[in-house]
């Protein structure tokens, strides 16, 4: 198996989508299109007659995994989940994105349309303590803001408690 390739993002809006995610560092594109036809009719359970416009995001230079994918549906559009607008509930999936330093970061995603972006908080853990926010994209997923280096990602060894 893979690592998590991307997270799919079924969105309202995907030009404001895409605008949010290019001011979280998703610069590049690694795919845009529509997704029109049978096949994405039945992947995505959806009726035949239905338009998808994708705009799949990914840092530049980096890899193709660790992406954001958007989808717009449309003719006719789906039931939409109610917009949430605080705190994590059971059942949902965070995104978590390295950000340093964390309050530009902050900044860029309320100028950019987040839905509810309080201030980042020092969260003590017993292996670091470090900046955290949980916010939401226009749409109401849940993004989890850790100000840490970016290039932590590609480390390999499992962090020591």
């Amino acid at each position: 198996m893979s690592a998590l390739i991307r997270a799919a993002l079924f969105v309202r809006d995907l030009d404001r989508s895409v605008r949010f995610y290019r001011a979280l560092g998703f610069d590049a594109v690694y795919f845009e299109g529509p997704l029109d036809g049978p096949s994405s009719a039945v992947v995505l359970a959806i009726p035949p007659t239905s338009k998808v416009r994708c705009c799949i995001l990914k840092r530049a230079g980096g890899p193709n995994f660790g992406m954001v994918g958007l989808f717009e549906v449309t003719d006719p559009v789906p039931e939409a989940l109610p917009l949430s607008d605080g705190p994590p509930r059971i059942g949902e999936v965070a995104l978590v994105i390295y950000a340093k330093p964390i309050t530009p970061a902050i900044e860029a995603c309320r100028a950019a349309g987040a839905s509810w972006a309080p201030d980042a908080t020092l969260f003590n853990m017993p292996h670091r303590q470090q900046m955290e926010v949980c916010l939401r994209d226009p749409d109401g997923f849940l993004i989890n803001l850790v100000e840490r280096d970016p290039a932590e990602q590609d480390r390999t060894q499992p962090v020591a408690v």
